[in-house]
């Protein structure tokens, strides 16, 4: 999967690429193989150490999901222009959105040998819905009817049932879902690593197996070295289009970026993910042709914590205060300097390349106006203590344009604001999940299906896996599951940018700016590109003898 297998925030502030899909499909913009190549050559890849276990269920981030590409492989993936493939599936089909057949194209295995089964998939599945096993990306289940009793809503509540009544295997190479309402781009989100399958040997000893992850991808995992490396091998039994084309990558670690560009100059490591700010005048003089410069589907935001104190003491805040201190960014200034063009200013929520991406979705919230933003933040009754702050990684790139930010709405308005900076990726989550956020917060969000919805409801829906902020109203909850419900899939994306227009009226954060893909590789590889969700196709790459 390289399409769709995203579901992720992404860790640094410059990352990568438009334009592939998987499964051999679609490709991105990337080197061409010249010369002979090592069929079983190792190439290495920077990266973060994950924030958690290798769990599919539990992996929404950068670091750990471009691991988990390598190593599962899901039902569908999809075209750059938003066309369904199959992958693990031979077809996903419905009469009317709500009830789903799955047929498994045969012969699949796991890297133990065994095979991949229909049973393999709705276990998985339940597996992960339950409440008992923690798992982070649970709510992705919840459009399967049967879901509330293995997971309910209610605090310390425990799962009534051991499987959702919506699953049913039919035979070992087919299974059917029912959903609790009508989703028409439920296929979609099928691609997403939360929805793949697990091995028998998983359910002994779940721990252990998030340590030593057994998939049905093209690579099969050989080691992690905690902190400092993670090495996947090729999978020679692997039966999807996209077999890889070298015999395994090394995970690199690195806790800045300026240190993986000087090892990727000096042949210490082969692909990089992004280029820290202070590079980004110079990289591509380095590099010249080996230089990546293109788009993909992400988007850079500033959150809103709506937990802490500052949002909701004395009273819920004013979404006209949200909406000042977003007209007091001077969005076109911080990309063009800071930036050094590599991003170009947001004007909505959703991000470019997925269906039903509108431009100007937020109106003149996005504009830079010093004297409205004023003015909107006093008829919103002011920022509480009149300051503000931002957390960030460290290790991402972010802290230029965090202190350009706060420099730019402390001159346009007279807030305070400062960065909240944690050591890494890891902690910054934490911190979110913990809600230890003391104000704002850097998020940014990559596509996981190309469809609009996933950068709305995934975000902003009450209780979503992705709003850490704790946004939640229920009138927009309501436009969501409408949404939801729509006949077809051109209905539900119209109604989705109707939402969309929507925000600037709750203001649940503030878009910045669209990523674009600023990286680079070694003269060791060749055939290096960067699919939609930003990531290295790892199995295209080839090294070099």
């Amino acid at each position: 999967m390289r399409g769709a297998n995203s579901a992720k925030w992404v860790a640094g502030a410059i990352v990568v690429a438009l334009a592939a899909t998987a499964c051999g499909g679609g490709s991105g913009k990337g080197s061409d193989a010249k010369g002979e190549v090592d069929p079983n050559g190792i190439f290495s890849v920077e990266v973060g150490e994950p924030e958690k276990a290798l769990h599919p269920a539990d992996t929404m981030e950068s670091n750990g999901s471009i691991v988990m590409s390598g190593l599962f492989s899901q039902l569908v993936d999809y075209t750059p222009d938003g066309k369904l493939t199959m992958v693990n599936a031979e077809a996903v089909d419905s009469k009317d959105s709500k009830v789903w057949t799955v047929k498994l194209k045969k012969g699949w295995t796991f890297h133990d040998g065994t095979p991949v089964t229909a049973e393999s998939y709705v276990k998985a599945w339940n597996w992960a819905a339950n409440i008992a096993n923690n798992q982070g990306n649970a709510s992705w289940f919840s459009d399967i009817k049967g879901y509330e009793a293995l997971h309910p809503e209610k605090e310390g509540a425990k799962a009534t049932a051991a499987a959702m009544t919506g699953l049913k295997v039919v035979d070992d190479s087919t299974f059917t879902i029912e959903l609790t309402a009508p989703i028409p781009y439920f296929a979609y989100k099928l691609g997403y690593e939360v929805f793949s399958p697990l091995p028998e040997a998983f359910y002994k000893d779940p721990k252990a197996a998030g340590q030593k992850p057994i998939g049905n991808g093209p690579y099969k995992f050989e080691s992690w070295d905690h902190k400092k490396q993670i090495k996947i091998v090729r999978y020679d039994g692997y039966k999807g289009e996209n077999k890889a084309k070298n015999g395994g990558v090394i995970f690199k670690n690195y806790t800045t970026l300026e240190t993986a560009y000087e090892d990727l100059k000096s042949g210490n490591v082969d692909v990089l993910r992004q280029i820290a700010p202070k590079d980004l005048p110079v990289y591509r003089t380095d590099l010249g042709d080996r230089a990546v410069d293109q788009a993909y589907s992400a988007i850079q935001s500033i959150a809103v914590a709506f937990y802490a104190d500052q949002w909701k003491k004395p009273k819920k805040v004013d979404p006209k205060v949200i909406q000042g201190l977003s007209m007091a960014i001077d969005r076109a200034t911080i990309t063009k300097t800071v930036l050094q063009g590599t991003r170009e200013p947001a004007t909505g929520w959703v991000a470019k390349g997925v269906l039903g991406f509108q431009e100007n979705a937020a109106g003149d919230v996005t504009k830079f106006d010093p004297a409205k933003a004023k003015a909107m933040i006093k008829e919103g009754g002011g920022v509480p203590g009149n300051a503000i702050s931002i957390q960030f990684n460290s290790d991402g790139g972010h802290k230029e344009w965090v202190e350009a930010v706060c420099n730019s709405i402390t001159q346009a308005t007279g807030v305070k604001c400062v960065g909240d900076a944690k050591p890494d990726f890891q902690a910054d989550l934490q911190a979110r999940k913990t809600k230890q956020v003391k104000s704002l917060y850097r998020s940014g969000w990559v596509l996981d299906y190309p469809v609009n919805s996933n950068f709305l409801r995934d975000l902003f829906k009450t209780a979503a896996a992705g709003n850490q902020g704790d946004f939640t109203d229920a009138g927009l909850d309501a436009k969501i599951t409408k949404a939801d419900s729509a006949a077809t899939l051109d209905e539900s994306v119209k109604a989705y940018q109707e939402i969309e227009k929507e925000l600037v009226n709750y203001m649940p954060s503030i878009p910045l700016w669209y990523y674009k893909v600023n990286a680079g590789y070694s003269e060791k590889v060749t055939g290096v590109a960067y699919a939609q969700d930003g990531d290295p196709i790892l199995e295209n790459v080839q090294v070099k003898k």
